[in-house]
This record gives C-alpha cells, structure tokens and sequence, in this order.
C-alpha cells in the first residue's frame, strides 16, 4: 500500500484571456476614476509599464480596440475621432463587478418579490404543511406527502384510493415590493484624512441596484445623492459621481428621499443613508445656513423632525455611518432613536455585507 506522494506546488494558472484580465483592472480604475475613460487608460499605462501586464503579442492598444469591439467603448463623438466613453454595455459591466466585489457571485433569480411574516397563498413555499382546504390551488398540494397519506390510511390490500383527506398543501408566503431610496453623501469629507470613502459608495450602490434588477424586477430603488443640496442620480449615472466641495444637508436629502416614497405605491418603504459626517447646511427660502463647527442644535432639529415624520409615516431609516468620532455617533444615536431604525457604526470593509444583510432581512417582514 502506497502512502502520499508530494510534489512541488504549481499554482493554478489564470485561465482567462489577456483581455479578461485586463478588462478586470480596467473596470475597477474606472470606479475610481468616476468614469473618465482617458484617466483610467493612462492609469493602467502607468501599471502596465511598472508590471508587464501586456506584451508583444496583446498590446494596450489591442485591449483599447476589442474594448471597442466588444461593445464597451465608443468614440465620443460622431466623427470618431472623438475620446472614447463608455457604452452602456460597459456602464453594465461596472455595476456586474461591483455586484461580484460586494455581496459575491449571486444566481440568476425569477421574479423575486419580498416576504412578509404573514402565511398565505404566495410564491415563497415554507416548511409548513396544513390538510387541503376548499380553495387551495392544485400547484400548493405536496403530492409526496399526500400519496404517503392515502398508503397509510388507505393500505395496499383494500385497493391503491386517495381522498380529500389525504391531501396535504404547502404552506406559502404572502409577498409584497419592496421601495428603498439610497442615500449618499457627497460631501468634501468623503475623500479627506488620506482615505477614498465614495468609492466603496458607488460600489455598493452600484451592487445594490444590479441585484435588485436582477432578483427583485419589481422593487423600486432610487438613488439620492446629497451635499449643499440633494439630487436624484440614475443607476447609469453611478459610476459618475464624483465628490464636491459640498457641506452636508442631511435635510435636503432626507426630503428629497421622502418625496420620492410618498409617490411609491408599496405598503413597503425604507431608506438607507451612507454617510460620514455630521450634518453642516441646509436650504431656507433660498439661502443656504451653513456651520462646519461642531453640531448645531437648529440643523440637528430639522433633522430629529424629519426622523420623527419618517416613523409616523412607517419608513425606517437606516444609517451607515463611516466615522469614529463619539461625538457625531451620539448625533446618530439621537437620529435613530426619533426615527426608531436602526445604525451601524462601521469602516469601509464590510459595509456592503451589512447593507444586503439588512436589506434581506428587512424583506422578510411588513415594515
């Protein structure tokens, strides 16, 4: 009898194409990059000239070509000679990565809808069985079970028979949609002190969107961004966005969030809020009131009252928050308690693990 043989390891080989592991590099620079395709070539440029990622077979400009052959790029203008921008194919394929980066390789789902804690008849099966009642559909009947039935009740010997009362159905969750609005800080603040905070942003909005198109067709999600003011951005518009000398009104986008449900016909609403500073502006009568210095009870008291009116209108708010400072934390906890949601005070790593884990769960209920 043999015992182990060992041999010298041999990593795998990466068995993608030279444009597949370039289109991987390139789709990330260009997250960082905010979508500015010119930016995010002489990037991987500058990579490829410090590691040797291409060579004399497949050169730079062969990936820039087949980028445009594949779909991906297209020249800015119509004469050609226009800079290259990206396609919606390739707006498509940031969003796939991000989706892949952040909450992993899902499956591709039916027509996804969200549960509710409330049995019935629905497209979600659970684990409960009841007997059969007038009404069920013929879909709902566990056959196994039920033919298990009729043997049991009915013997082999007297002749194979099933009656009303052998037949068991499958119990099944009732389902609604679900309405969610993202909100995210745009402010100057998300890209100070040495660290990129928008990115991991856009990314998980950018995830968070894809998934919900892909597993819940029939949700709604929208996308606010805020800074001196908050405005709505398309799911095309992520990769885009970029950070601007903006304070942060909180307010503006907290309004702006509510409009944008009140007009949602779902019984199901909720708003996430990813942020990383303490609310510092807001808009009256066409003046902006700004205070960078410390918390300022006025600002703080319009956000506390939107809190409250996001609670009676049943909406919970759930907040991101991307700072350690106890001193803005305990801004948060007050926020939290007037709206009774919820707050997870975290770093960049993680952030969109805890986002699909409230977003999944919050599913699983009528809120």
């Amino acid at each position: 009898m043999k015992g182990y043989l060992f041999s010298e390891y041999q990593p795998d080989k990466d068995k993608r194409t030279p444009f597949e592991r370039l289109l991987d590099i390139f789709l990330e620079i260009l997250t960082h990059t905010s979508g500015d395709v010119d930016e995010a070539l002489d990037w991987l440029k500058q990579i490829d000239e410090e590691h040797q990622l291409t060579d004399d077979e497949y050169t730079l400009d062969d990936f820039v070509n087949e980028l445009k052959e594949k779909g991906f790029l297209r020249d800015g203008s119509e004469s050609g000679k226009g800079k290259p921008i990206l396609t919606g194919k390739g707006e498509q394929a940031i969003r796939q990565r991000a989706l892949d980066q952040v909450f992993g390789k899902m499956k591709r789902g039916g027509m996804g809808q969200h549960q509710t804690n409330q049995l019935g008849q629905g497209d979600e099966q659970t684990e409960d069985r009841r007997p059969f009642r007038f009404g069920d559909k013929l879909e709902q009947i566990d056959f196994s079970e039920s033919f298990r039935n009729a043997q049991i009740n009915h013997g082999i010997g007297t002749g194979f028979r099933m009656e009303e009362k052998d037949l068991e159905v499958r119990e099944t969750m009732q389902v609604t949609s679900m309405s969610t609005v993202l909100m995210i800080d745009l402010s100057h603040s998300m890209i100070l002190y040495g660290e990129d905070r928008i990115t991991p942003a856009k990314k998980v909005a950018m995830a968070l969107s894809e998934m919900i198109m892909r597993k819940y067709p029939k949700d709604n999600l929208d996308i606010v961004a805020f800074g001196n003011d908050a405005w709505e951005v398309s799911v095309k518009d992520l990769p885009y966005l970029k950070v601007g000398p903006f304070h942060t009104n909180t307010v503006a986008g907290l309004e702006r969030a509510m409009d944008i449900l009140r007009r949602r016909k779902t019984s199901n609403k909720q708003i996430f809020m990813i942020t990383d500073g303490k609310p510092s502006c807001l808009k009256e009568n066409g003046e902006y009131y700004m205070n960078s210095f410390g918390l300022d009870p006025y600002i703080t008291g319009k956000c506390f009252n939107l809190a409250r009116q996001c609670r009676k209108q049943k909406v919970p708010i759930t907040t991101f928050m991307i700072a350690n400072d106890p001193y803005l934390q305990e801004f948060i906890n007050d926020f939290t308690e007037a709206n009774n949601g919820k707050a997870f005070y975290t770093g960049l790593d993680g952030l969109g693990d805890m986002i699909l884990q409230d977003f999944e769960r919050n599913r699983r209920k009528r809120l």
